[in-house]
């Protein structure tokens, strides 16, 4: 395939940055989207150019550094993927693709197609954990009764890695799908029950303080989330914080 390929290009956080054009020759199908990212960079730094810095990894699906914004959609047109997951044989020949980083004011762009998600991060630190007994009287994890119903669950909100397809999608740049999830994980299980009033509070907390939005209530982050992360995990926070809020008042 020959392809025009649209990508912002900016060379720092205080850099207006623009929309480039490159075209780029024999692509084949079964390449994946950052391996013909690969074939433009090697193309570039043959002729003297500077590459196009973009964030990967894993390149399984896992890490969810691969975040990319093409043709209007966070990891592209295919579903339930990564960007390193998604195949050239989801383009045409000919076709033009636009390429941009994930756009929120809680990402700032680093250079070219990175932003800066450490945000998540602090949310995590917020409260995205539990405390353990290390006193020597511990209980095995496994000795704890848990309803495999909400053992599932927990399992499926754990599956979010964090990339920043929902913020990347929401019309407010909402975090509430990511932090949903990870109040969600505990939430279900009696390991978390203890914290789960801090841990609510603080995370929720956090995601207002680093500027993300609220929910639009349009769900197009449930549809974009490469692991398929429920809305119910949304609702599941307002729940928590809720009633994390009427006790503390």
């Amino acid at each position: 395939m020959n392809l025009t390929l649209k990508i912002w290009r900016q060379k720092d956080s205080k850099d207006k940055g623009q929309m480039v054009t490159y075209n780029v020759t024999d692509i084949s199908e079964h390449m994946s989207f950052l391996e013909m990212l690969d074939v433009l960079n090697e193309q570039l730094v043959n002729t003297g150019e500077e590459p196009v810095a973009f964030d990967h990894d894993c390149r399984e699906g896992i890490c969810g550094m691969c975040s990319l914004y093409i043709n209007g959609e966070a990891h592209g047109p295919d579903r339930g993927v990564t960007t390193c997951q998604l195949h050239m044989r989801m383009f045409n020949d000919g076709d033009t693709i636009f390429i941009e980083p994930f756009r929120a004011k809680a990402f700032p762009v680093i250079k070219d197609l990175v932003v800066d998600r450490t945000a998540f991060d602090r949310i995590q630190q917020a409260g995205g954990y539990i405390s353990v007994n290390t006193s020597g009287n511990t209980q095995d994890a496994n000795a704890i009764p848990i309803r495999k119903a909400n053992a599932d669950l927990a399992m499926d909100a754990a599956e979010c890695i964090g990339c920043g397809a929902c913020v990347a999608t929401c019309k407010n740049s909402s975090a509430m799908l990511f932090v949903g999830a990870k109040v969600s994980q505990y939430a279900l299980l009696p390991q978390g029950r203890v914290e789960a009033k801090d841990r609510v509070l603080n995370m929720v907390n956090q995601m207002d303080k680093e500027g993300f939005g609220n929910c639009t209530n349009t769900g197009a982050c449930e549809v974009e989330c490469p692991k398929g992360i429920s809305l119910t995990n949304i609702a599941r926070m307002n729940r928590e914080y809720l009633s994390a809020s009427v006790k503390e008042d």
